[in-house]
């Protein structure tokens, strides 16, 4: 006969002195006992033991029999796959014997620890797992069948895709139905398991649910108003989900949905509230949002305000009632890290600010920070107040004006409200609906603002932080009104407030600055004196998670008036702090990222003004990235021994000496000649993280204008390793990787021939491309332009295949250097094969027309074309031809080219 397994009794004291000491709060016994704990993984039925404090030592502390329990899984889950058989084959058996013990913290540990071994050895090789499980949810006894449920319910979160992709045994078929007959069970805590084992195959449209659709929504629908929160949360988050995967089938019942989540928005539990907020948010995606929500909106949006309100909990965490904290210094762990957003070349399009960084769109950019009002550690967490905001912001862009009527009585009761919570409830509300109601507004916006700009005085800090917010959310209209009514006293008191004696207040306000500065572009000159002199004040103010915002706001302000800092009066004021700093940061700390980033943003705007700080700059970025790459190789090597490094230092350290080749421009080539970087350039352009590759082509390109002497030695390594990164999944690297390969083609000249055929093919897949974001397009576009320009005999033969979707991809950007060569280009392969562009005439003509004052022999070159074209085609032709032109083209063709 089999010898059962049995604990050695002595072995088993030890262990269980172990897990006593190691629930000491003194560190340095922790430590031994996990030292001890180590060792002890050595022998392999040191887990049995392990098994049997959990399940057999009902004598012991529930603490000390869960941490037990807790340590196995940890055990399973690091060495699952050098486990011995018997030792599975035991905790195996354990567990499903204890899944009902009488202790609910017990139950919940083995719950774990059987779906962490479900989950790493895969349920394939636990056959009866969930037959027994299954069975035992029909138990007469109460804890076995919460156990399982227990259990259950952790295997559907873990396992969902599994469970649904086992199409030999088919679990679902048998779990779901028995999962549905418990949502009426007596006992709350199963029925909330139910619908929560449900849920989980909700998103991926698991076949098993879909066959019993009609059946879930009539069981969720009997539980809907269930006395527990547990199971009224559950019913929310499936509604919210069936919104996305079978909206066909909650259309029928639409209306009585939205008068339940009205009634649950405004549950007394918060945690159902906020499950059923998501509510609007999802909705408000979906088509048919307008139709059935519009006879809502009277309800709904003062319940939405309302839950803007904080809580008074919120109060109590947000240390709401403490007006000065500013010489409190912060603690570490609430500063979040930062991530740095690689340098990306983009196009300016034909105003100051819709430049848009990083391959993407603004409005994609911007959700992320969504109410800052509130950004503390405690608090950054998803809640009530800011789902209600969102959603408000959502819906503000469905409904647009018609929200208003609705809104505007709410925001004249809540603004003007003397209670400050409610008014700065009011505040965000404001702040909420500026993009979507924004036409709507303007009539009431003379008053408004100025009403906002003196709340930024309020006694209270919370209402003057969500103000800093609002105010910057209108932005954009303040800067288009005559300065002295609006601009000129909104950055008076938003400096003020920069220097206000509460931390958030400063943070708030220091952001709202930096959008103000985006918005306002150079319009903020005049100003200049006046807002360094803060900005620098506040250096001697800020704590250190304030000071990182503070190098936005700086970074931000010369992105913004460029060449106007290179005064000496604004250098003398700006450079000694940031020097300051940048001299007394260690090469590892990761403050370094948003001052490396203000920096690289300060030599861009000084040019030639940052000539007298440049050099250490420029040693210490080369330095940065030598590291970098040297602690990669030694990790590549022996990652034993060498912890991988944190790769943005390199990238921060590339982005700034991109910032210092675009502002010193020749300049540069001293600093290059004497340093190594066309070396490590070459490493760091193949490297395995797109980030540093993104960042390795700009600076290429910034180094082919400043000094090209020293690139053109390496083009034959450089040029292949650009034709291999034209991979349009990569959008910024893809992106860089054109514009660099256009700079170069431009300094090469007719050299560029040997090359071309290693990238014209990938950007004219690009350019076709259904869904390319339109930077890339505009780079692609620029650089076949510059291509055709230099090489017009290589290009011209495939013009057809690309000629209407580089006109379409140009045509609105602004006249600068970069669209000169590129028509420059086009037309040169037009005169090499007229019949390239015939079919897509109309299209170049559109491109033409954009220009508002091309050179003179440019001009010249579109007018023989245009007129060339006329001749050739005869003037019956060319009428029925002009006749399809929009009236605007043919007035712009007529008064620029004589057409």
């Amino acid at each position: 006969m089999k010898m059962e397994w049995a604990p050695q009794q002595e072995d088993l004291r030890e262990i269980l002195t172990l897990l006593k000491e190691s629930q000491s709060p003194v560190t340095e016994t922790q430590r031994v006992v996990q030292q001890k704990l180590e060792q002890l993984n050595k022998y392999p039925d040191f887990n049995n033991y392990l098994m049997f404090v959990l399940t057999k030592m009902i004598q012991e502390d529930e603490p000390t029999r869960s941490l037990s329990g807790l340590i196995l899984k940890n055990n399973v889950k690091t060495h699952y796959s050098n486990l011995v058989p018997n030792v599975i084959h035991f905790i195996k058996q354990e567990c499903l014997q204890a899944v009902g013990d009488p202790s609910p913290l017990i139950r919940a540990t083995v719950g774990i620890l059987i779906t962490t071994i479900a989950s790493k050895g895969e349920l394939v090789t636990w056959p009866e797992l969930l037959p027994a499980l299954c069975n035992m949810l029909d138990s007469q006894d109460y804890n076995v069948c919460e156990g399982a449920f227990g259990a259950l319910q952790k295997i559907c979160e873990d396992s969902a895709e599994t469970l649904d992709a086992d199409v030999n045994s088919r679990p679902l078929n048998i779990l779901i139905p028995k999962f549905l007959h418990f949502f009426s069970h007596s006992s709350s805590k199963i029925r909330s398991y139910a619908i929560g084992c449900v849920n989980q195959f909700i998103i991926q449209r698991s076949q098993a649910l879909m066959i019993h659709i009609d059946s879930f929504l009539t069981n969720l629908f009997l539980v809907a108003t269930d006395d527990d929160p547990e199971v009224r949360k559950n019913v929310c988050r499936a509604l919210v989900m069936l919104l996305e995967v079978r909206m066909d089938r909650l259309v029928p019942n639409m209306s009585e949905i939205i008068e339940y989540m009205l009634l649950r928005t405004q549950d007394h539990d918060d945690g159902v509230a906020l499950e059923a907020c998501e509510f609007w948010l999802s909705l408000a995606e979906q088509p048919i949002c307008r139709d059935v929500l519009h006879g809502h909106l009277n309800r709904l949006v003062p319940i939405l305000v309302k839950g803007m309100k904080y809580s008074e909990i919120d109060i109590i965490l947000l240390k709401g009632d403490v007006e000065e904290d500013e010489s409190v210094p912060d603690k570490e762990e609430d500063i979040r890290p930062r991530f740095h957003k690689s340098k990306t070349h983009t196009i300016k399009a034909t105003n100051c600010n819709s430049g848009t960084e990083n391959g993407m769109d603004q409005s994609e950019e911007e959700d992320d920070e969504f109410f800052d009002g509130d950004d503390e550690g405690s608090l950054s967490d998803w809640n009530l107040r800011k789902c209600s905001a969102a959603a408000l912001d959502v819906l503000a862009n469905v409904f647009k004006e018609d929200l208003l009527p609705i809104l505007i009585p709410i925001l004249k009761e809540t603004l003007f409200h003397s209670e400050w919570d409610i008014k700065e409830s009011g505040i965000l509300a404001l702040g909420a609906i500026a993009e979507g109601c924004m036409s709507g507004m303007l009539n009431h916006l003379p008053e408004l603002i100025p009403y906002l700009i003196n709340s930024l005085n309020d006694r209270k800090a919370l209402v003057r932080a969500i103000t800093c917010w609002t105010l910057s959310r209108y932005s954009h209209w303040v800067v288009t009104q005559p300065h002295d009514s609006y601009l000129k006293p909104l950055m008076t008191e938003l400096l003020k407030r920069i220097l206000d004696s509460n931390k958030r207040v400063q943070e708030a306000a220091c952001s709202a600055f930096a959008t103000l500065e985006e918005e306002a572009c150079t319009e903020l000159v005049p100003y200049l004196g006046f807002i360094l002199e803060t900005l620098v004040f506040a250096f001697t103010k800020y704590q250190h998670k304030n000071l990182l915002i503070l190098y936005d706001a700086i970074g931000t302000l010369a992105d913004s008036v460029g060449h106007h800092l290179n005064k000496p009066d604004f250098i003398n004021l700006l450079m000694p702090p940031l020097i300051h700093k940048w001299n007394i940061l260690k090469d590892e700390d990761k403050d370094l990222f948003p001052l490396l980033e203000c920096l690289s943003s300060v030599a861009t705007a000084l040019q030639s003004g940052f000539l007298p700080y440049c050099e250490p700059v420029y040693r210490r970025c080369v330095s940065l990235v030598q590291q970098t790459l040297y602690q990669h190789m030694a990790n590549q090597q022996n990652p034993d021994s060498f912890d991988a490094p944190d790769k943005d230092f390199m990238i921060v350290a590339l982005d700034l000496l991109s910032g210092l080749a675009e502002g010193l421009n020749g300049h540069i080539e001293k600093l290059v000649v004497n340093s190594n970087i066309m070396e490590l350039l070459h490493h760091c352009m193949q490297d395995p993280m797109a980030e540093v590759r993104q960042s390795s082509f700009a600076l290429l390109g910034d180094l082919t204008k400043a000094c090209f002497q020293h690139v053109k030695p390496c083009i034959s390594d450089f040029l292949p390793i650009l034709g291999q990164n034209l991979n349009p999944e990569y959008i910024s690297v893809c992106n860089n990787a054109t514009w660099a390969i256009g700079e170069i083609s431009i300094k090469l000249g007719a050299e560029t021939r040997p090359y071309i055929q290693l990238v014209l093919g990938q950007l004219i897949d690009i350019i076709n491309r259904q869904n390319t974001p339109k930077t890339l397009l505009e780079n692609t576009a620029i650089t076949i332009g510059r291509l055709g320009f230099v090489c017009p005999h290589d290009v011209a033969p495939v013009l057809h295949q690309f000629v209407r979707q580089w006109c379409t991809s140009l045509r609105n950007i602004r006249d600068n250097e970069e669209k000169d060569s590129a028509f420059r280009g086009m037309c040169q392969m037009i005169t090499v094969n007229p019949g390239g562009v015939v079919p897509d005439f109309i299209f170049f003509c559109d491109a033409v027309a954009s220009w508002i004052t091309p050179k003179d022999d440019l001009k010249d070159v579109f007018i023989k074309i245009l007129h060339g074209f006329k001749s050739q085609v005869g003037e019956d032709n060319w009428k029925r031809f002009s006749d399809q032109f929009p009236p605007q083209l043919s007035e712009r063709l007529s008064s620029l080219y004589g057409l």
